[in-house]
């Protein structure tokens, strides 16, 4: 079994990202940030995410879009302002094929979500900053198993939202 966190749209926040990495630590195999940290490569507080570049992050240093592994699944990561995720998942769908990703982790609407669309799972695991579309500040584990996968939603503090807790069968 393989952990994953993802995390997106921290705009600025360093003590909650380095907060959430140390309490996670030992448990996951992969960090992801999707984008708008707001921060430069090299700060402290985004050291050991896998991070992208959002709209927001300005200079160099992040890719627009990177691909990872873990426990056998191919993620596609992006921010998911290129792809206009705010209006529609198709053209992420035609990258995410086009890649051949099993798991699709983007931010940029800072709205929390997880779908299956033709077998890939798309995911945004909302916003530690600034959330839409409900109060809560929040980021995602994922349980990768054999047959499925679980996600977990946190709120910025630690406390699981087990109301939220979803299984996908991939």
């Amino acid at each position: 079994m393989s952990k994953v966190l993802i995390v997106s749209d921290s705009h600025g926040l360093t003590k909650e990202l380095e907060i959430i990495r140390e309490r996670h630590l030992q448990e996951v195999d992969l960090m992801i940030h999707c984008g708008d940290s707001e921060l430069m490569p090299d700060d402290q507080a985004i050291n050991g995410y896998l991070a992208v570049r959002g709209n927001c992050d300005y200079g160099g240093g992040y890719p627009m879009d990177t691909i990872s592994e873990a426990a056998g699944r191919k993620f596609f990561i992006t921010h998911g302002h290129r792809y206009s995720v705010k209006s529609t998942l198709m053209n992420l769908k035609y990258k995410a094929q086009e890649v051949k990703a099993d798991i699709v982790c983007f931010g940029h609407s800072h709205v929390l979500g997880a779908e299956v669309i033709d077998g890939t799972l798309f995911l945004n695991p909302g916003s530690i900053r600034l959330p839409r579309e409900r109060l809560e500040k929040t980021y995602v584990i994922l349980d990768l198993l054999t047959d499925k996968i679980k996600m977990s939603v946190f709120e910025v503090n630690g406390s699981e939202m087990p109301d939220l807790t979803r299984e996908f069968i991939m």
